[in-house]
């Protein structure tokens, strides 16, 4: 639509139902040209100003908008010390060897979202090299005694190869992993210490605001696995509320098959009683069919997504509802992109969720 065409059109709704009689119409003319002038000004600020923000939009697009970030087109190389720490990776069934910047890489395509702030990325990859380390100078797993750690995620950590990756982030592909691999090569060699050595780095996804001592979850208590506030951001955290609901029988049979003692021969309203919350509010322990479990046993036997819960019984069915997911010791994911978001460094969000531990280099461990 042309600018004139949007005057005359302006002038006739100015003009439109009026019965001013005839002074008004003797005065039409002169305001009609006077009406036109100023509409067409109008107009010609309005294009102007429409075109101006349309560069400026261009020259400094959001950062929150939806446009593909341009990759540099170099993929940073590992450091020297993680160059230089060569691995045996069992590797669906199969043993590869690889250096240590190579495996992490393939840890963090596959243990956290690649869109994560970058200083939660690094702290993803110091706390992935550190349990790497520990369960090396542990002697390793029984699940492959050919290898130094596997991809299943169950026993070691989960892997994905650079071709799995790209699969899954598409347009994305080439940012994403130019992203992991600085956070891994900037973090070159990065462990956490405690007394010198390295510690059990666990992580998890999300916590119910804070994280839990590892002796409420496992049995032997740890000094830098304490219980710590935890910033998650739940409308951030996917599926950060769920529930879980089970008929009576279908709860029963779950239980035998991991705790094959449980009696449930009374009502199935009395089958879970005595729950006991720890200062984290997570479920420390729960009598079911009249054996004692810890809350991160019966979360693993149901396959519930964390053991802070609640459960109430009605109309023959067992309903749980849920808060975060994972065992809720260690890092939390979700946790560390939010500090990360307040500025945090990835040192300072690792000493933040391992109390007291030190970052230090791996050739000093």
């Amino acid at each position: 639509m042309s600018i004139h065409h949007f005057a005359d059109k302006a002038l006739i709704h100015c003009f439109k139902d009026t019965n001013d009689g005839g002074a008004r119409r003797e005065e039409e003319p002169a305001l009609k040209h006077l009406l036109r002038i100023t509409i067409l000004l109008i107009g010609l600020i309005w294009i102007l100003a429409w075109a101006a923000a349309g560069r400026f939009d261009d020259a400094a697009a959001p950062s929150g908008s939806d446009e593909t970030p341009t990759p540099t087109g170099e993929i940073a190389a590992p450091g020297e010390r993680d160059s230089a720490k060569r691995l045996r990776i069992q590797i669906q069934g199969q043993v590869q060897e690889m250096d240590m910047g190579t495996y992490l890489l393939g840890v963090l395509r596959a243990e956290m979202p690649a869109s994560f702030e970058e200083e939660a990325l690094k702290a993803q990859a110091i706390a992935a090299r550190t349990y790497t380390l520990y369960r090396i100078r542990g002697g390793g797993s029984a699940n492959h005694p050919d290898a130094d750690a596997c991809d299943d995620h169950t026993c070691c950590k989960a892997y994905l190869s650079a071709e799995q990756a790209a699969a899954n982030w598409g347009s994305m592909a080439v940012y994403y992993e130019e992203k992991l691999a600085r956070a891994v090569s900037e973090t070159d060699g990065e462990v956490l210490l405690y007394d010198g050595v390295p510690i059990l780095a666990v992580f998890f996804s999300s916590a119910d605001g804070s994280t839990q001592g590892a002796g409420d979850v496992w049995m032997n208590d740890l000094p830098y696995l304490q219980k710590v506030d935890s910033p998650e951001n739940e409308e951030l955290v996917p599926n950060y509320y769920s529930t879980a609901a089970f008929t009576a029988e279908e709860f029963k049979s779950l239980v035998l098959q991991s705790y094959p003692n449980a009696d449930f021969s009374g009502d199935a309203s009395t089958w879970v009683r005595d729950i006991v919350r720890n200062d984290s509010d997570y479920v420390a322990s729960v009598t079911v069919g009249g054996v004692k479990l810890r809350g991160n046993d019966l979360r693993t036997a149901l396959s519930l997504r964390s053991p802070s819960f609640t459960v109430e019984y009605k109309d023959n069915t067992f309903t749980f509802h849920v808060t975060g997911y994972g065992h809720g010791v260690g890092m939390s994911q979700y946790g560390a992109n939010a500090l990360a978001k307040e500025g945090y460094s990835a040192e300072e969000i690792v000493q933040h969720y391992f109390s007291g531990a030190t970052v230090g280099h791996y050739d000093a461990a």
